[in-house]
């Protein structure tokens, strides 16, 4: 069968040729420059807890190591602590890391991943597509036909895919500018993020803005300056007189030492592509969607864009096309990105629109305060990673349905599991396999050796319902999850979203559940009695 082609080499694009390729699904990357990114340290992005984990799982790189993750957040209005939060295990830092070091750490693992092949300069001409199949022209000094399975559009706010599909992008243009640079410098709050309202040294007019200043490695701060609305030209001049201004603010008094690294301009946009798929072709990050007013980070969504469609191309490339699967991919992640456009539209009146309710309202600095730190932490409506209770690929109400402090449709917890092998692993790094995970929760497994209860109690049971399940899952047992009982059984998809919890070993509701997160996509009788034969998990 063809590859997939995936138009687009930026974290996105590189993120979902890896998850293809995990899954043993072949791809072409289109990557219209030269499979380098220029250095840019003023260019950076903010990955949360579950986004960080999917580009490490992939990557093989800790990136920890390549970035950094805060030791707290810290909030300020004019001179006054508005909030200040720690950061530990239970309620981990986002991670800080430059763009470029990110898509390199992609581009090393894909160097070694003989299942894709990267074209560079390589720029998308047009898109064909019949039944069978799909065809890309390229330009350039290797400009070709390319022949695939299916196409997937990561190639930006510009997108030629969805261009050539004819799919409009509605929405709303400079929803906010920032000015933004990169400072080796020593700050008062060493290693913690900053969020500074209403700065007292700015004290009148629609620039008084606010000021953002996040920690990187080797001394290195992102510092960004809301700019007032309208197309002002940020010159250098201006970019230094704001350094100079908060630098002094900060220390309460003379400027202290600092080197500019990089600066930029960072202008946000609103808009949410009609369709994000037309035939064999998808859309994917901020070809489909743009987002990031209010601290909010787009490649976070972008990055669970490509986590969602990764395991349901794969199904669909090994077993043939599945049409309600693949067009849930649309059903759920444009849901999850509309949700979160319209909680920052309608908060951004009131945050940006002046005095507004702020003057008649009792608390609400501190309720703005807790909009934005949601929007930058990823809490909340304007942050938290979306739910999937409203998808097609949800099970009707079954009768060993049992509550767990994950409702259904939501990300599961990364809890310890044993795997079949014995091994103890997070629940976190089994995903994204292209396999369902099934779960048991078994108190007291975790001190004894797998082969002492592999065979005891219910296992033998609980084993028997997983092979003969619509498609391969793999089984694993932890010792507790938050909210389940002993003998719970989670159904949990490959991109870690929950599908169901069971109250103990109840096969026909475990097959009816995996059926319905897999869109109807069960085994044909050729390939359901050779796992069998086989034993497969």
């Amino acid at each position: 069968m063809d590859p997939v082609i995936i138009a687009g080499a930026g974290p996105v694009g590189l993120t979902l040729a890896l998850a293809l390729a995990r899954q043993e699904v072949p791809c072409v990357l289109l990557d219209e420059g030269p499979g380098t990114d220029e250095p840019r340290p003023a260019r950076t992005v903010v990955l949360h807890e579950d986004t960080a984990a999917l580009v490490q799982r992939l990557s093989g790189v800790p990136l920890t190591r390549a970035g950094f993750r805060w030791a707290g957040w810290r909030s300020m209005r004019r001179r006054q602590v508005m909030r200040e939060i720690a950061f530990d295990d239970t309620d981990p830092a986002p991670l800080h890391i430059a763009q470029h070091v990110l898509t390199g750490a992609l581009r090393a693992a894909l160097a070694r991943e003989p299942l894709v092949r990267i074209a560079v300069d390589s720029r998308l001409d047009g898109v064909e597509q019949e039944a069978s199949g799909v065809t890309a022209r390229t330009r350039g000094p290797k400009g070709t036909w390319w022949r695939g399975s299916y196409l997937v559009g990561c190639d930006g706010p510009r997108s030629t895919v969805r261009k050539l599909q004819d799919i409009r992008f509605p929405g709303r243009t400079a929803v906010e500018r920032h000015a933004v640079a990169a400072l080796r410098t020593e700050l008062p709050w060493q290693d913690q993020a900053l969020l500074h309202r209403a700065p007292p040294w700015r004290t009148s007019g629609p620039s008084a803005g606010e000021i953002t200043a996040r920690p990187l490695p080797d001394g290195v701060w992102r510092v960004d300056w809301l700019l007032p609305p309208g197309k002002d030209l940020v010159t250098p001049e201006l970019v230094v007189a704001r350094i100079r201004e908060t630098l002094a603010g900060w220390t309460g008094g003379s400027v202290p030492p600092y080197e500019l690294v990089d600066t930029g301009v960072h202008t946000v946009h609103h808009r949410l592509a009609r369709r994000w798929r037309v035939g064999r072709v998808f859309l994917a990050g901020d070809a489909a969607h743009l987002l990031g007013a209010l601290g909010t980070q787009g490649l976070d969504e972008g990055l669970r864009d490509a986590d969602n469609l990764a395991w349901k191309l794969a199904l669909a490339w090994h077993h043939g096309p599945h049409e309600a699967l693949l067009d849930s991919y649309q059903t759920e992640r444009r849901a999850v990105v509309a949700a979160r456009l319209r909680a920052a539209d309608q908060a951004l009146p009131l945050l940006r629109g002046g005095k507004g309710l702020r003057s008649v309202v009792p608390g609400s600095a501190r309720g703005h305060d807790a909009l934005l730190t949601d929007g930058h932490l990823g809490r909340g409506s304007l942050g938290a990673p979306g739910a999937y209770a409203d998808s097609p690929l949800m099970p009707p109400r079954l009768e060993g349905e049992v509550p767990v402090e994950t409702p259904p449709g939501w990300p599961v917890a990364d809890v310890v599991v044993t795997a079949e092998d014995g091994s103890f692993v997070r629940l976190r790094d089994r995903l994204g396999r292209g396999a369902l995970l099934v779960v048991l929760v078994a108190p007291g497994t975790g001190v004894w050796e797998r082969r002492h209860w592999a065979s005891a109690g219910i296992m033998p049971r609980l084993a028997a319902a997983v092979d003969s399940l619509p498609r391969p899952a793999e089984l694993l047992v932890a010792e507790s999850y938050p909210g389940a009982a002993a003998h719970t059984v989670l159904l949990v998809r490959p991109d870690g979203h929950l599908v169901t919890a069971l109250s103990g070993v109840r096969p026909a509701d475990l097959h009816a559940a995996a059926e319905a997160a897999l869109g109807g996509a069960g085994r044909t009788a050729e390939e359901a009695e050779a796992g069998a034969g086989a034993g497969t998990h």
